[in-house]
């Protein structure tokens, strides 16, 4: 018999050299390519990595064998449940919430658990680093951490635990914390040079570009190439792990730029609307590449005539690689078996060319262990497209389908349908977005206001089994 990385990983001790050898490669070669990056370059990284790469879920077997959550899919080994912190359903806020998430959890088939503990710039976890308001309400009303509650009841029934973490978004929290500690230079400047934080209420886009645009998901958005934004939340969630060790994984969410709607092409074409325009990060940029810009003429900047824009575009999708790197380095160092993620855009070009998230490349150079495209449609037939293209990708076993079953609740077979297309295919897993929907979907059948269930459609695709042993 052989073992492979992930048997070996499963049964090594939790602190063990081995463990943190694959980490250390990765992020070691990565510090490497920064500092090298004006040189010499990292083109050919990727090509000389070996079979050190972990397998694209957390690699420690859960602390039961007793889980009910394999699914009956022919491919597919994992599935995700999203777990708003701030939904309908408020789960952390009650440990009763708690039993039922986890009981829950286990009908629909679940492994891994996306528990959202930073939105808006608060915490839901234990902290000094971040406002912890959230936290410290729920302690005084119930005397127990929740995470850890969660995280302890999550591992007996054998379920894995990833900390979601909206990572550059503010949300509507105009007067975060964090925004206190950082500046308002922090925040994101279009390329008109308005600060988001200048828009009109609900962030809207100003005129007269709301004639024209839309803005993807309106809020605040901080730049990760201002001053301060990136050791800020970098020490947000090493203190977050630090603190809670047994977490399996640190599930990023919105870790790119805010989008307008349509997509810029990149700023060559000095049409539309992006951002990352503020005056540190245009100085940052010049000083960093010994180039002038991005406007053609800094003294009357004017959004329409940009020079290196391809530089420019480049260096901020940089910024937010770089970012990545800095938390997954940062936290692989307190716990070298946790699993990095990123919920991302599906669309890859847009998210490249206007969101300056290069996920495609946090993959190829290991900076995350898998990533979570959010494939949200109604249309079956592009959704298939999608799925298909991400299972044909050379990494497919370190990419998970984000479902928006949330889509299907008048429809809940459709629903069903889309887990069974990701489901055929060689992708990891897929990722139910989210539980709240669930949870609705069966209380309003139950309460005679609704015909069907969502829930029960799609726990009805699980059949109980024994987890197996490592």
């Amino acid at each position: 018999m052989t073992l492979d990385f992930l048997d070996i990983a499963r049964i090594a001790p939790r602190f063990s050299p081995r463990a943190n050898a694959p980490r250390l490669a990765r992020y070691g070669g990565w510090i490497v390519c920064l500092v090298l990056a004006t040189g010499l370059g990292c083109s050919d990284r990727a090509q000389t990595r070996t079979g050190d790469t972990p397998p694209a879920v957390s690699a420690r077997a859960p602390d039961t064998q007793t889980s009910t959550a394999a699914p009956t899919s022919t491919k597919a080994r994992y599935r995700g449940l999203w777990v708003l912190c701030e939904g309908s359903r408020r789960v952390l806020e009650d440990p009763e919430r708690i039993r039922v998430l986890v009981d829950d959890a286990l009908a629909l088939g679940a492994s891994d658990l996306f528990v959202q503990v930073f939105r808006g710039g608060r915490a839901w976890f234990r902290s000094t680093e971040a406002d912890a308001t959230p936290y410290r309400r729920i302690v005084e009303a119930h005397g127990e951490d929740p995470l850890a509650l969660l995280l302890a009841q999550a591992h007996t029934a054998g379920l894995r635990v990833h900390a979601w973490v909206n990572v550059l978004s503010l949300s509507h929290n105009r007067g975060a914390t964090l925004l206190e500690q950082v500046g308002n230079g922090a925040v994101q400047v279009d390329r008109a040079g308005r600060s988001i934080l200048d828009y009109p209420a609900g962030f809207g886009l100003p005129q007269p570009d709301a004639q024209w645009y839309r803005a993807g998901t309106p809020g605040i958005y901080l730049d990760p190439a201002a001053p301060g934004v990136a050791d800020k939340l970098v020490a947000i969630f090493e203190e977050l792990v630090r603190h809670y060790p047994q977490l399996d994984g640190l599930h990023l969410d919105y870790i790119r730029h805010p989008g307008v709607l349509p997509f810029v092409p990149g700023s060559r074409f000095g049409v539309g609307l992006d951002y990352g325009y503020g005056d540190a990060s245009r100085l940052a940029f010049r000083r960093e590449t010994g180039l002038p810009g991005p406007y053609a003429n800094e003294a009357k900047p004017d959004p329409r005539k940009l020079r290196n824009a391809n530089r420019w575009d480049a260096w901020r999708r940089d910024k937010v690689t770089q970012l990545v790197a800095r938390i997954g380095e940062t936290t692989a160092a307190i716990v070298p078996e946790l699993r990095l993620s990123a919920a991302v855009i599906a669309y890859v070009d847009r998210a490249y060319l206007s969101l300056a998230q290069d996920w495609r490349r946090w993959i190829e150079d290991g900076l995350i262990d898998f990533a979570v495209p959010m494939i949200y449609s109604k249309d079956d037939r592009l959704f298939r497209y999608q799925v298909e293209a991400f299972a044909q990708a050379s990494r497919a076993n370190r990419i998970w389908a984000g479902i928006g079953v949330w889509l299907f609740e008048r429809d809940p077979v459709r629903a069903r349908r889309q887990v069974e297309i990701a489901r055929a295919t060689d992708l990891a897993g897929d990722a139910l977005f989210s539980y709240d929907a669930l949870y609705e979907a069966r209380e309003k059948a139950q309460a005679g206001t609704a015909s069907s269930n969502l829930f029960s459609v799609l726990s009805a695709q699980t059949k109980p089994s024994p987890a197996a042993a490592p």
